[in-house]
């Protein structure tokens, strides 16, 4: 999709929203808050960068001024599996928690989403603070950094037992783990919800 074509599909789904949203995506790297794998812009991206806006939501290649995401926009996408995403205009109908224009978060350790009951401003303050250290308390282990610092933009980390079981809820630090591409990490989290007749997550953004 040309720059200019995706800014204006941009543009056009956040008209009436928040004209001046943009989009971040984080990934796992020293200097950044915590790990979010973060980046970006709503145009694409050379190849071996982090997705733009319009990957990760598949845009459609053509303006279509009709054309809206599903659910909402998902805005980023963790290297547990984690999904941050807005809110489209009837969360409810989507199967996601809070408010039109308010974030929720699909965890990978509960297999749901959960409303962060604030706007995406508000997040992306809390996301560059320090408060992301006490949201991921519980989904961190010793030498976490160092396992995450090589990791390429196109990977995550699988844990097994895997995070929402009782055995990695118990003692994470026991678990193994090991690189592996996002989008594996993503199916097999709604695969998941699937096996265990868990609500549907739906679309949790393209890796």
């Amino acid at each position: 999709m040309p720059q200019d074509c995706c800014d204006r599909a941009f543009r056009t789904w956040t008209h009436g929203w928040n004209p001046r949203w943009r989009w971040r995506r984080s990934r796992v790297q020293p200097g950044l808050p915590d790990g979010l794998r973060s980046g970006a812009s709503p145009s694409p991206s050379p190849q071996g960068a982090l997705p733009g806006l319009a990957a990760v939501n598949q845009f459609p290649g053509r303006v279509d001024p009709e054309w809206r995401p599903t659910a909402g926009l998902v805005v980023g996408q963790d290297v547990l599996g984690g999904v941050f995403a807005l809110n489209g205009h009837d969360p409810a109908a989507a199967g996601r928690p809070g408010l039109p224009g308010q974030m929720t978060y699909f965890a990978p350790d509960s297999l749901e989403w959960e409303a962060m009951t604030v706007g995406y401003g508000a997040w992306l303050t809390w996301a560059l603070s320090d408060r992301l250290a006490q949201f991921y308390a519980g989904l961190r282990w010793p030498g976490w950094e160092e396992e995450t610092a090589n990791l390429t933009v196109a990977q995550g980390i699988t844990v097994q037992p895997f995070l929402w079981s009782k055995e990695a809820q118990e003692d994470l630090a026991a678990t193994s783990r090991a690189p592996a591409p996002m989008t594996e990490i993503l199916t097999m989290n709604q695969d998941f919800c699937r096996q265990m007749e868990l609500p549907d997550p739906g679309f949790l953004g393209a890796a």
